[in-house]
């Protein structure tokens, strides 16, 4: 006789990816302008979250109120589970020391070397290191992004696309538990551009880094994304994958990948 067939053992249950970054039911107007509307959305450990929208739609608006530049008017952000709205100043220094934040204009000091750049943030946060520490922090990320050779080069004699990697390097100095990219290739050439996109996802698989990056360019969105979120009229339109978003037959979301 053959044996009776055997169950397949149960399935275990599904642990949910922990969630880093929540904006809930957010709102924040000037004036009359009512930039953000209801807004909201989850990041993900070791996920790439863009948001898309056009420019002026409130992107930018969105990054200052989760690091908390900007207060929202109603709703709550949560970043690594703490109210970004009730922490104090000390507090919120200590939450930005794990947010890394690559500037559009890329934000570095002319007067200083790629070093000294580099090296400002362990300062500004009063993480002291020995001299060899430093040194091997600052060769590190320099490796990580391609530059290894740059550390005593100005920011002037740097091209476009290599001041945007050491903006990032600065960033990953730190060890941020999330990044923050704000149109992280405007200005570049198309080449260059693609350059930051596929550094983008090398950060995310080196560092299981979460990030949500801000972004109208659609070879950004399409080559960095593992989650597209759309941001119109303020609100969290829609949600899904560059594919799915791509095949659906709203006009508002069409627009974006006609």
């Amino acid at each position: 006789m053959l044996p009776e067939p055997t169950s397949a053992p149960a399935a275990g249950p599904t642990v949910a990816p922990e969630m880093v970054l929540s904006v809930e039911h957010v709102s924040k107007s000037f004036g009359d302008n009512h930039v953000l509307q209801d807004f909201s959305l989850a990041l993900h450990r070791g996920e790439n979250v863009v948001v898309l929208g056009k420019s002026g739609s409130g992107k930018s608006v969105l990054i200052k109120c989760i690091i908390g530049l900007l207060p929202v008017d109603a709703g709550t952000v949560r970043v690594l589970g703490q109210d970004v709205s009730a922490l104090g100043h000390s507090e919120l220094d200590l939450l930005r020391a794990k947010v890394g934040f690559l500037f559009q204009s890329n934000a570095l000091y002319d007067s200083m070397t790629v070093r000294e750049n580099l090296l400002f943030p362990l300062r500004r946060h009063w993480l002291a290191h020995r001299r060899d520490e430093e040194d091997e922090l600052v060769g590190q990320v320099l490796e990580d992004v391609g530059l290894a050779h740059t550390a005593d080069m100005m920011p002037a004699e740097l091209s476009g696309g290599m001041r945007k990697r050491i903006a990032l390097a600065r960033t990953l100095i730190l060890r941020p538990e999330i990044l923050l990219y704000d149109e992280p290739t405007t200005g570049l050439d198309p080449v260059t551009a693609r350059e930051i996109d596929e550094l983008i996802r090398e950060v995310q698989q080196k560092y299981n880094a979460s990030a949500l990056i801000i972004s109208h360019d659609m070879n950004c969105v399409r080559l960095t994304a593992d989650r597209v979120a759309l941001l119109v009229q303020g609100r969290c339109y829609a949600e899904g994958t560059y594919q799915q978003l791509e095949q659906r037959d709203d006009p508002s979301i069409h627009e974006f990948f006609a």
